[in-house]
């Protein structure tokens, strides 16, 4: 964490969080995907999660889970980001919120148990997901892509990392 370069990256992650708490994303839609990165990154670093500015980010996190449990964000986020954190919710997008709230390291947070909960309602008999939503970016405003494995991929990172935490591992590490 004392390293120049590793000042700067933190620097640079201070300047580019929105007032609101929340980080844009660039290879997933978007401020949900760009926060759980940002929370993961610091966590692995071994950052204090406990400072206004994480809790910031957490708390974006927790202001946009759906009734349903899950979370979800459609691509006009990238237009106008007054939409963002809201659309239904997704397998994806709920796994990209776990494992934010999971990079915070408290396994018994409500918001987190609750997403927890929704993956696990909405997991198909075979295992997988169901995913309408187009949850992947090419390049924003120009063309978005549906990553088919991405409704399997994340709910399972996302329910591995949170069995991690439940166990006293660090969220942050990498599996």
């Amino acid at each position: 964490v004392n390293h120049p370069q590793i000042k700067r990256a933190l620097d640079y992650l201070r300047a580019q969080q929105e007032p609101d708490g929340s980080w844009y994303g660039r290879w997933g839609v978007n401020y949900i995907y760009g926060t759980w990165q940002v929370l993961r990154g610091l966590a692995a670093l071994g950052i204090d999660m406990r400072q206004p500015w994480t809790l910031r980010g957490r708390d974006w996190l927790r202001t946009f889970q759906q009734p349903d449990g899950g979370w979800g964000e459609r691509c006009n986020t990238y237009d106008d980001p007054i939409h963002k954190g809201t659309g239904p919710s997704t397998a994806s997008q709920t796994a990209w919120a776990v494992m934010g709230l999971c990079a915070m390291g408290d396994p018994d947070d409500p918001w987190l148990k609750r997403g927890i909960e929704y993956l696990v309602r909405m997991q198909n008999q075979d295992g997988s997901w169901t995913e309408d939503e187009i949850t992947g970016t090419g390049f924003p405003k120009v063309f978005y892509l549906k990553y088919d494995m991405y409704r399997n991929s994340w709910p399972l990172l996302a329910m591995a990392t949170y069995r991690r935490l439940l166990r006293g591992q660090k969220a942050g590490q990498v599996i």
